[in-house]
């Protein structure tokens, strides 16, 4: 099983332990979010939300996480703010090899509003990839549609296991504990990087996250 991730840990743990009323938590380093503990449908959690004018990049980085192969596991839930616009689809997912600041990184996310649509092209853009800046979510439908996103069965609000596995330039994801992967990528656009871990929402989102865990690879001694 994969280990806790001792920084990972400190930082939800102090979560559940601060006020609601805190708005940067102990070992976060917040690009144009708001970061705040919550108890959410029964767990202790984070609640992320984005700052107004946000320039793409909203992400809470775990500060010091440093992150090349190996797995990712957390619960997350995520759905549209009330008000939000139409196009809102409860954005949320996992960023990993993430550069200072945010100024790129990887990341799979998830679109929980798509995952039970009764369009079929909707369902089929539930799960995406992307790699910013160079490869948002846009271009790569628009150059190889179908390749990065993919379905799975998801349902806004709704706390679901998401898994990401890393080895090299492939990527696989994986949700509700399956032993299949939903969407695969053989050819991370920021090739052989590492970086931080951060917690990743898209426009018009209120997500929540819990129990992160990661287990690194072992690198050649």
């Amino acid at each position: 099983m994969p280990l806790t991730h001792p920084l990972l840990l400190s930082a939800f743990c102090l979560a559940s332990a601060l006020s609601a009323q805190t708005s940067k938590l102990p070992a976060l380093d917040l690009v144009n979010v708001k970061a705040e503990p919550a108890s959410y449908r029964g767990r202790q959690a984070t609640r992320i939300t984005e700052l107004p004018n946000s320039d793409g990049s909203a992400l809470a980085i775990l500060s010091g996480s440093d992150f090349k192969d190996g797995t990712i596991e957390t619960e997350v839930a995520g759905a549209p703010l009330a008000g939000a616009g139409g196009g809102a689809r409860g954005f949320i997912g996992i960023a990993f090899r993430v550069q200072p600041r945010g100024a790129r990184f990887e990341c799979f996310y998830l679109r929980p509003t798509n995952g039970r649509a009764d369009d079929q092209l909707r369902r089929n853009h539930t799960v995406q990839y992307i790699s910013h800046p160079d490869f948002p979510w846009e271009r790569l439908r628009k150059e190889t549609p179908g390749v990065y996103e993919s379905y799975a069965d998801l349902e806004p609000g709704v706390w679901t296991k998401v898994k990401i596995v890393v080895s090299g330039v492939k990527a696989r994801l994986y949700v509700h504990g399956s032993d299949q992967p939903v969407l695969l990528v053989n050819d991370l656009k920021l090739g052989e990087s590492h970086g931080a871990i951060a917690l990743w929402i898209g426009p018009g989102t209120e997500g929540y996250f819990a129990d992160v865990a990661v287990n690194p690879a072992k690198r050649p001694e």
